[in-house]
């Protein structure tokens, strides 16, 4: 009959949620058939949380699984960067490919996505300005300086230092690193919920032009566990402005990027001098 045949088609429709109501919960209704089998009977309430894990193990995590950078999703990018995974996620400036900074098999993961020489370093992201000192050396800088420069198309090239926490493995024989602070929620939530920083750099082939939408690496995504989409990027494609600070009251501009002329204000705004 045709009412037995909608029902049937209903009871294969997949669980799906609906981010945008609230509260954020989602129901399925089943029926029970004419012939009296019970398949599912009633309304199932189940929240947010769990219709993410749920729909998540339906579809198994595969590798280059797409998801939207939102809010819902942060924690599956912090399970995959603390099981030693590589994602690939926006930023305020281009698409990175991101892991755990202290993960040497990660770290060397992204390498191999990138088709990248070992001896060109990675930057990393932290989620917070006062998280760079646990990193790298902050103290001969201006006090305010770093929180006029982050979160912002800016990276920082510092020393290391001694008390760093990174893992030697990561950019070995170098004590300078480059740290970064996006202007980008998503990423931002991500190194925060990692408790780590994140190794970053732009989600390309080596050498070839940097991405401002998921499509421009669509060749890499079965390489990483999740690929993040924040839509097309509206910063073009220079980057961000690399400037290193590793001398008291100096500074010299590694990458113009996308915002050297406002960087260079907030720098002689700070009394710093340009070393040419």
């Amino acid at each position: 009959m045709v009412i037995n045949s909608s029902l049937r088609a209903i009871d294969r429709l997949p669980l799906i949620s609906y981010p945008l109501l609230k509260p954020k919960r989602f129901f399925k209704v089943s029926f029970r058939s004419s012939s009296g089998q019970s398949r599912f009977f009633g309304v199932q309430f189940v929240s947010m949380a769990q219709s993410t894990k749920t729909l998540h193990m339906g579809l198994g995590l595969k590798p280059g699984t797409i998801l939207t950078s939102c809010d819902d999703h942060v924690k599956e990018a912090i399970d995959a960067i603390k099981a030693g995974k590589v994602i690939a996620v926006p930023t305020d400036t281009l698409y990175g490919f991101a892991c755990d900074a202290c993960s040497a098999e990660a770290v060397n993961r992204i390498y191999e996505i990138k088709g990248r020489k070992l001896t060109s370093p990675l930057a990393i992201c932290v989620a917070d300005v006062a998280d760079i000192s646990r990193f790298a050396i902050v103290d001969h800088l201006p006090i305010g300086l770093l929180d006029q420069l982050l979160p912002g198309p800016v990276t920082i090239v510092l020393k290391r230092g001694s008390s760093s926490v990174l893992d030697k493995s990561l950019n070995p024989g170098l004590e300078s690193i480059g740290v970064r602070v996006p202007d980008f929620d998503f990423i931002r939530a991500v190194a925060r919920g990692s408790q780590s920083a994140l190794a970053l750099t732009s989600a390309n082939v080596s050498g070839s032009q940097s991405s401002v939408s998921i499509r421009d690496f669509e060749e890499l995504w079965p390489l990483c566990a999740l690929v993040y989409d924040g839509g097309t990027l509206p910063s073009g494609r220079a980057g961000s402005t690399v400037v290193d600070l590793i001398q008291p009251g100096l500074y010299k501009i590694l990458r113009d990027g996308s915002a050297r002329e406002e960087t260079t204000a907030i720098l002689h705004s700070f009394g710093l001098k340009e070393v040419m």
